[in-house]
């Protein structure tokens, strides 16, 4: 019985965590009446007509069959979008195309877009990937030192850098471009990656783990001749490798899902991340949500995909960094 309860609380909360991501993928494929109808979870059938309104644009409208078909296959229907909405005329059956997935959406969510996702996809790659190698560097000198080098106030000035965790990054933004504007850097990789080289979470999260590791094996290391560096690059990296991955995944997953500080120290479309290109879709004329659903459900796929390859070893870094310290 007690099996059986924890295992039902525990698929509770998994149902729960996965919900938001099963109606993001579900709404993607719906047309925009069915994204308004909350009674309907997932894609239902959809009729559709394509027509050269007045201004000799072709349109695409999803229409509601209210008769028919009759004998001689005609059908009444009405408009649900476009120019003539709310509209209703016949039309011969072989004119209306039944639809249930929308796979277009997708298409036209990546080409809504300007530039293009293509290019955000890129710029976002780039950024992440520099500023988790340069925080992954940072980390592990800076923990390795607070871990196993001694030297005068190292406990004060560990304990006064754990302290900026703590400070809003809100309250940073103003100091921050101002500082990148006096360098030069607005607008530039640079100002996308090099603030975000160094954090205090990955030096806490390394220098854990790195105190679980028995001092003896440093000073074996270093009375056989080992220098500093070899032992951290030939000894202590290589039993870190759990912490590592899992640093890498939440800095990536961080860098990837940044939104105010590109959208502050970028202003060329060129330079712009995938958040930025998702908040295109939410503007003063309204949202569309089933594009912006299309649009983010592929630009999570690199983190998903992420977190599968590595998911083994980010559990495990999470059980072992809090063994000491």
């Amino acid at each position: 019985m007690k099996s059986i309860l924890l295992h039902t609380v525990l698929l509770s909360g998994a149902v729960i965590m996965v919900f938001p991501f099963f109606w993001m993928v579900t709404t993607s494929f719906k047309s925009p009446a069915e994204v308004m109808d909350n009674e309907k979870w997932l894609p239902g059938q959809k009729f559709y007509y394509t027509f050269t309104n007045p201004l000799g644009e072709v349109e695409e409208v999803e229409v509601e069959i209210l008769e028919g078909p009759l004998a001689d296959g005609q059908v009444q229907i009405r408009h649900w979008s476009g120019s003539f909405r709310g509209r209703r005329e016949w039309l011969h059956q072989s004119k209306v195309v039944r639809k249930v997935w929308l796979w277009e959406n997708y298409v036209t969510a990546w080409n809504t877009v300007q530039p293009d996702f293509g290019q955000y996809f890129w710029v976002s790659a780039v950024t992440a990937t520099l500023t988790t190698a340069g925080q992954l560097v940072t980390s592990i000198l800076a923990a390795y030192a607070f871990a196993f080098m001694r030297f005068p106030g190292k406990e004060l000035i560990f304990l006064i850098f754990i302290a900026t965790m703590m400070v809003p990054q809100q309250v940073l933004l103003v100091p921050d471009f101002l500082i990148l504007k006096k360098l030069g850097l607005f607008d530039t990789y640079a100002a996308l990656t090099v603030p975000w080289m160094a954090a205090a979470f990955g030096v806490f999260l390394l220098r854990q783990f790195f105190l679980a590791i028995p001092r003896d094996l440093y000073d074996a290391a270093i009375v056989d001749g080992c220098s500093r560096f070899g032992f951290l690059w030939r000894i202590l990296v290589p039993l870190s490798v759990p912490p590592i991955l899992t640093l890498t995944i939440f800095t990536f997953l961080s860098s990837w899902n940044a939104l105010l500080w590109p959208l502050i120290a970028t202003s060329t479309p060129q330079l712009r991340t995938v958040q930025v290109g998702l908040s295109y879709f939410s503007q003063e004329s309204g949202t569309r949500w089933e594009l912006l659903m299309a649009a983010s459900t592929f630009s999570i796929l690199p983190l998903v995909i992420l977190y599968i390859i590595f998911q083994r070893q980010f559990i495990q870094g999470i059980a072992h960094t809090g063994l000491k310290g």
